[in-house]
């Protein structure tokens, strides 16, 4: 039996990792075995600039935390090496970047176990689907792009009329030249 200290440290981070889990917008967790230090500082440096927090998880502290945010589904994986994927912002980006790595490494290495969204366990297939989507920005770009697209071209339509009466216009205006004798 563990003493006082030791069992209310673990009980605060259980409750650190739940109040994480029911706060994030998404989460994946991820097999990670074999995988070499420079790979998973690069893995670290890419999910930060992505606002996505990793860290790796005892499985035994994560289940408590996944029980207690309602992820129950979650704890069927967490056995063997466990780290933790999550973002609180755009709930694609865990998904995303960890699928990259895992497509790199041809999943010998690095693999997805699981993930959840908006409080739900997502099936495999659907992390995996998820994953395939751009970012959150190149989204907003497309969708801004797509409404834009009618727009722009009204009004190259309407300026090319504008320069081809325009310039008739012009040539009626302008006085015939006289013939040169």
């Amino acid at each position: 039996m563990p003493n006082a200290s030791v069992l209310e440290a673990k009980k605060a981070i259980v409750a650190e990792l739940t109040e994480k889990l029911q706060n994030a917008a998404s989460g994946v967790l991820v097999d990670y075995k074999g995988i070499t230090v420079a790979e998973d500082t690069a893995l670290r440096n890419e999910l930060r600039q992505n606002n996505v927090e990793y860290a790796v998880v005892k499985n035994t502290l994560t289940r408590f935390a996944a029980e207690g945010a309602g992820l129950n589904e979650l704890t069927e994986c967490l056995n063997g090496t466990t780290s933790l994927a999550i973002s609180a912002e755009d709930p694609i980006a865990p998904m995303r970047i960890i699928n990259k790595y895992a497509k790199q490494f041809n999943g010998a290495k690095f693999a997805i176990k699981a993930g959840f969204m908006d409080g739900k366990v997502l099936p495999l297939n659907e992390v995996l689907a998820m994953a395939d989507l751009p970012s959150k920005d190149v989204l907003q770009a497309q969708v801004l792009g797509t409404m834009l697209a009618p727009i722009t071209s009204l009004a190259i339509v309407l300026k090319a009329i504008a320069e081809e009466k325009g310039g008739f216009v012009e040539a009626a205006a302008e006085p015939e030249a006289a013939p040169a004798e």
